[in-house]
């Protein structure tokens, strides 16, 4: 499987890379194990197998031109093992296993920025709502120099490392703004942050755009709290909806069904099969709409992944909505994180699934209804230095889905009016 590389937006409100970082192939439709438990007792390992790793984990130890630690080399054992399944699998350490696990959370103790790598620096692409780095005035651009005196450069992960720290610590940026050259100083002090997957705003009266970013555990709350306030904005009702769903890479399986639900009255979500019982289930809508009907486009593309393709493949065959776009990413296999023993973790997928009409669409995607040619495109929110609402009537994508639920309002119309004609 292959995507078009991109810019990789990362949260730092702790900081948070684990979902973001499934656009290089490891999108999560993740389920959640709490509790570790013991692991059952292991099938006898043959004795020609256990000879041949021996074999070979001596030779290492001997020969290889560095000298290795035996837990180190235990550790890249059970990581290739795991990396072999399939590209989503993985061993994860303590470290990455908590990097996921505030990835499902939405409030992490952090400074409250997004960044990105731009060139040879790390670019902050904006920071977030109520955050500290907000109240003390960075903006959207600016580059981060160093930290707590140390350079940055374009070490992402470094960055990301060193910008973590427990709420109530400080940490020292100097910052470059490119749009006066100047060289600021800001000291902050770590708090918990709220990231918020979703945003909206009203594109013309009555019509409504939502975007979601990724699936964590209060995606689904904040969809049904967005479209309250445009709701609200609007009289109390919706002619259009248009959601967008480009580039968001998934995340928590359960988060992705009750966005769905929110735009079903009825009917199935997903389904999906595995070799457990826990890994076969159905998830039916509970029955409310709450946009009350209303027309909705959803936008596509090749970095619509996982939860995403879930909610995607959900309304498309059920009628509820328009896909526009491009292809999807066609991830449709189910990791369930697994607590080890010794702090870390297992990422194991678990399950496919199966949209409503019992399609997979794993390494296939979905099709959009209106399929647009050439490249895919970034929302304008993810390419600008500014907040979105100033941008997105500027997208050409969210431009035609907008036309397109106009032209479905005045089919509409024109229906009633013949109807009362006759």
């Amino acid at each position: 499987m292959s995507m078009r590389p991109r810019s990789l937006a990362t949260l730092v409100a702790g900081i948070i890379v684990g979902v973001s970082a499934a656009l290089a192939g490891n999108a999560l439709a993740g389920r959640k194990s709490d509790v570790a438990e013991p692991a059952p007792p292991a099938d006898t390992l043959p004795w020609e197998d256990a000879r041949l790793f021996a074999e070979v984990y001596s030779r290492i130890k001997r020969e290889y031109v560095d000298d290795m630690d035996d837990h180190e080399l235990m550790e890249k054992a059970v990581r290739g093992m795991v990396a072999a399944l399939d590209p989503h699998s993985a061993y994860l350490d303590s470290e990455e296993f908590e990097e996921i696990r505030l990835s499902t959370m939405g409030s992490y103790p952090g400074i409250g920025i997004e960044v990105t790598t731009e060139e040879a620096n790390v670019r902050i692409l904006r920071p977030i709502e109520g955050s500290p780095a907000e109240q003390a005035g960075m903006r959207a651009g600016d580059l981060i120099v160093k930290i707590d005196g140390k350079d940055v450069g374009a070490d992402l992960a470094g960055a990301i490392a060193r910008l973590r720290g427990p709420t109530g610590s400080s940490v020292r940026l100097t910052v470059r703004r490119p749009s006066t050259g100047q060289q600021l100083e800001f000291s902050l002090r770590r708090a918990k942050v709220d990231v918020r997957s979703v945003a909206q705003q009203v594109l013309e009266p009555g019509y409504g755009y939502v975007r979601i970013t990724s699936f964590s555990e209060t995606t689904a709350d904040e969809v049904v709290h967005s479209i309250a306030r445009l709701k609200r904005d609007n009289g109390g009702k919706l002619k259009g909806l248009v959601l967008d769903m480009r580039n968001n890479p998934g995340g928590v399986l359960e988060a992705g069904v009750a966005v769905a639900d929110a735009f079903l009255d009825r009917g199935l979500i997903v389904s999906a099969d595995g070799r457990t019982s826990e890994s076969r289930f159905h998830m039916d809508a509970a029955g409310r709409d709450v946009t009350e009907g209303a027309p909705l486009v959803v936008l596509v593309n090749g970095g619509t992944a996982s939860a995403a393709e879930i909610v995607a493949g959900a309304l498309k065959d059920h009628g509820r909505a328009e896909l526009v776009g491009h292809k999807t990413y066609g991830k449709g296999s189910v990791q369930t994180v697994m607590p080890l023993s010794r702090g870390g973790a297992l990422k194991l997928t678990t399950s496919r699934y199966f949209t409503p009409s019992g399609a997979s669409i794993h390494d296939k995607g979905i099709l959009p209804d209106i399929l647009i040619n050439g490249p895919d495109e970034q929302p304008a929110d993810e390419a600008a230095e500014e907040a979105p609402p100033a941008l997105v009537k500027q997208d050409p994508e969210v431009h035609l889905a907008l036309e397109e639920l106009k032209s479905h309002a005045r089919l509409a119309a024109s229906h009633v009016a013949h109807a009362t004609v006759e």
